[in-house]
């Protein structure tokens, strides 16, 4: 799947369920490099998700991994804190809020 693919059925999912994101407001930026390097972003707002490729929103939360390791991260098979200590992550914002996106993935899994 690709991370557009991923981002959109990820957004689909939240959006058809959202009791998960009730009281977020939050917009996540992806930076990826990889075969499908570019700039990513999720915006959680008022109970809806949605996604955009570019810089639109201004983030709270940046992220910075390889396409192939969001993949991995989106389907919960990536543990976001042993990727930030090995250095495959990179975090710019609440560390915090870094592990509550991975919460908020395994609801939607």
């Amino acid at each position: 799947m690709s991370v557009k693919e991923t981002m959109a059925s990820l957004t689909e999912k939240m959006n058809h369920n959202p009791e998960h994101l009730s009281g977020l407001d939050y917009v996540y930026q992806f930076n990826l490099t990889g075969d499908e390097s570019g700039v990513y972003q999720l915006k959680i707002e008022r109970d809806e998700a949605e996604y955009t490729e570019g810089e639109k929103w201004e983030p709270r939360l940046t992220l910075e991994m390889s396409d192939k390791n969001f993949e991995k991260l989106a389907k919960d098979d990536l543990n976001p804190t042993m990727a930030y200590m090995g250095g495959k992550l990179k975090v710019q914002g609440d560390l915090s809020h870094a592990l509550k996106f991975h919460g908020l993935i395994q609801k939607y899994q």
